[in-house]
């Protein structure tokens, strides 16, 4: 009885351990398959043709451009990461206070926004104010190792979480967040590009160059092999057809470093608003008296509070860029119709559509399940159960 009892067992044990070898089998067989890309090959302008494919060696919107560089349009992107509060939301309305393109169209920046501790009152206000509103990951991660190991299901479990909570919480429509920028600027290889296309976004712009800043360096599509320098690896390496790439061209500090957020310059001038400008102007210039490549102004809206002087000399200097007749502010999706579509002289035949998206604010005392903390929300109209959080981004009661 004993013997049978226990051939019985071992033949229990024996499927068991099959079935589950057999399931990791799958899973991994899956894996490979998920990991398995084209690898992109050099690119050659007669295959890559906009407004969908554009090689990343391109000095030129166009090549026929050639020569009448003064003559293209300087688009300045302005972009904020991180979460909006009621402190950094104030500053932004005064930034972009009576600011006007030079098409008689509102200016507006970007905004990266990570879920935690985000008012997303203040982020319809925004959104309805034109601005475009992008992802930056709900948890924004426990550091580089997280984000720079993440598979394709977990960078689109981050960001697709955050799209679910930007239509509940701030009534933004899915369809205009075109964007994301992992934190850090740590990507995952082909894994974050991956991931960006099969939630429907157009682009991503958290992908460094050092060496292609003078001349600067122009947005490009993955459908070829990237020419771009990878300072923070790992760097796609396969052909990712029709998503962009908006490069943060770097800027340079007063010791020659390269920072590719504004608030990353390890030497920045003094705290002076004449000395902080000039070397604004002196980046923008190493643009606009170039390729005319779209100059970008990364930073976190803390940085204006690291000198009595920062905010100041930032105004004072988009305020100088609105007097040019050819320089335009506008989010990086706005800036990226253009490069698909080309032209001398004003980009844009019509302003953008503000989108109506009313909002009656609620302000809600909510727990976090992960940690039994209490935690407190300014959301449009309905308050969750709980605090919306990665798997639970509707924060309904489970």
């Amino acid at each position: 009885m004993k013997y049978s009892t226990l051939l019985v067992l071992g033949l229990l044990l024996a499927l068991a351990l099959g079935c589950q070898a057999k399931s990791k089998s799958k899973s991994k067989k899956k894996k490979q398959k998920e990991a398995i890309l084209p690898l992109a090959e050099s690119c050659k302008a007669a295959n890559c043709k906009l407004p969908d494919c554009r090689c990343s060696d391109a000095v030129l919107p166009i090549s026929k451009f050639q020569g009448k560089e003064n003559e293209i349009p300087q688009f300045v992107t302005i972009t904020f990461d991180d979460a909006v509060n009621a402190v950094n939301y104030a500053q932004y309305e005064l930034l972009f206070e009576g600011l006007v393109n030079p098409d008689g169209c509102g200016a507006a920046g970007t905004f990266f926004l990570s879920h935690e501790y985000t008012d997303y009152v203040r982020v319809n206000a925004l959104y309805r104010a034109g601005h475009e509103i992008a992802l930056h990951s709900v948890t924004h991660g426990d550091g580089t190792d997280y984000w720079r190991s993440a598979d394709v299901a977990t960078v689109e479990r981050e960001f697709g979480a955050q799209l679910k909570m930007l239509e509940a919480f701030a009534k933004v429509d899915p369809k205009r967040v075109q964007g994301m920028r992992l934190p850090f600027l740590q990507i995952s290889g082909n894994n974050t590009f991956v991931a960006a296309r099969r939630l429907g976004l157009s682009y991503d712009s958290s992908w460094p160059t050092q060496q292609f800043k003078d001349p600067a360096m122009w947005p490009y599509t993955l459908d070829y092999k990237s020419q771009q320098d990878c300072q923070i690896g790992p760097c796609p390496q396969a052909s990712i057809p029709g998503l962009w790439v908006n490069p943060m061209v770097t800027w340079t500090d007063t010791e020659g470093y390269s920072c590719s957020m504004i608030d990353a310059c390890v030497y920045p001038p003094e705290d002076d608003v004449d000395e902080l400008f000039y070397w604004m102007l002196e980046n923008f210039n190493r643009h606009y008296l170039g390729s005319r490549a779209p100059f970008g102004m990364y930073l976190h809206a803390a940085w204006f509070s690291r000198g009595r002087n920062y905010f100041g000399a930032f105004k004072k200097f988009i305020n100088h860029l609105n007097t040019y007749p050819d320089v335009y502010f506008t989010g990086i999706s706005r800036m990226l119709e253009y490069v698909k579509r080309p032209v001398l002289g004003a980009p844009f035949k019509d302003c953008p559509e503000l989108p109506e998206a009313e909002c009656r604010a609620v302000q809600c005392r909510v727990q976090k399940m992960s940690t039994g903390e209490e935690r407190y929300m300014s959301v449009c109209d309905k308050c969750p159960a709980v605090y919306p959080w990665l798997d639970n981004p509707l924060g309904q009661q489970q």
